[in-house]
């Protein structure tokens, strides 16, 4: 039996996790605790204050579905995934390599194969752009016939999972570069959107006088063998909330602005947008989902 005090505490707690055999959850568990217990002391922590936020987490959790995944969207408006986004890209990205950004709980398994010049758009109607540039490496050489799948909201704002049935797909498209890594794909002008504000996350951005809007953006995952794969997005720089995105995923390098005339645009009198990824050699054979959009469906696996 131990008399514990404030300190004590965060100690005892510690030791009674020593023998924890993973060596990985044994150091995340160590210093989780140090940092909560620290939390506490730092705020006075009131116990009913814990009970308050103890009740948040649980509607959380009682939020989830397997069409929603509320804890996503606060882990999105913390900052927290962009931060562990920003480490992970950080630690294998070489310097050249195109940023990160969120991958969404919108990405889907065997989205349909668009041929080159074909359009993601397969319900949904609104002012199409066309998407081209070239898939390299860090050196700038081509990479060939890279896959390169792109989802995104539709003209409305809405993804596919929102605007129909679950069977159905759009506003998402695989589509192969060329042998010199080229592609170009049409699609349409997405739209900005609010985060879900009807949940306890969305209460407590309320409650922070936040907007809980993410600006307009084109999700895109880029792979190759022997690259490691890139999660990142397109951002539209004439949207209003870009330089105030909820979830904090927006780096200058990923803005955009279509404009029409472009001379190397496969089709110049439409609005384009050109952007090429440039990859990083997979040194350790593993490559990098990680990150989330604050969006209501479907985690991402």
């Amino acid at each position: 039996m131990q008399d514990l005090d404030v300190n004590q505490i965060t100690d005892a707690a510690i030791a009674q996790m020593a023998n924890t055999p993973d060596p990985r959850m044994r150091e995340i568990m160590d210093a989780a605790i140090r940092h909560l217990h620290d939390f506490a002391r730092e705020v006075k922590l009131k116990p009913e204050e814990w009970l308050q936020g103890i009740a948040f987490m649980t509607a959380v959790g009682q939020m989830c579905t397997p069409y929603r995944q509320e804890f996503i969207l606060l882990s999105d408006v913390l900052g927290l995934s962009r931060l562990v986004n920003v480490m992970h890209d950080a630690s294998g990205r070489e310097p050249e390599g195109t940023e990160a950004s969120l991958l969404g709980p919108f990405f889907r398994e065997a989205a349909p194969v668009v041929p080159l010049g074909g359009t993601i758009a397969h319900h949904a109607k609104g002012p199409e752009v066309m998407m081209f540039g070239q898939v390299v490496d860090a050196a700038g050489k081509p990479v060939p016939h890279a896959w390169i799948d792109a989802w995104q909201t539709d003209a409305e704002g809405l993804y596919d999972l929102q605007a129909n049935n679950p069977e159905v797909m759009d506003m998402r498209g695989r589509v192969q570069c060329d042998e010199q890594g080229r592609y170009h794909v049409r699609t349409l002008k997405p739209l900005g959107y609010s985060i879900p504000m009807d949940g306890p996350v969305g209460t407590m951005v309320k409650l922070q006088n936040r907007h809980g809007m993410r600006p307009a953006h084109i999700h895109i995952l880029v792979s190759a063998p022997g690259y490691r794969e890139l999660v990142t997005a397109l951002y539209l720089g004439d949207d209003p909330n870009i330089d105030s995105d909820t979830v904090f995923g927006v780096s200058s390098s990923l803005v955009v602005t279509p404009a029409t005339g472009m001379a190397d645009s496969p089709a110049p009198a439409m609005p384009s947008i050109r952007y090429d990824f440039a990859l990083s050699r997979d040194d350790e054979g593993g490559g990098g989902r990680v990150g989330s959009d604050p969006s209501k469906l479907v985690p991402a696996g």
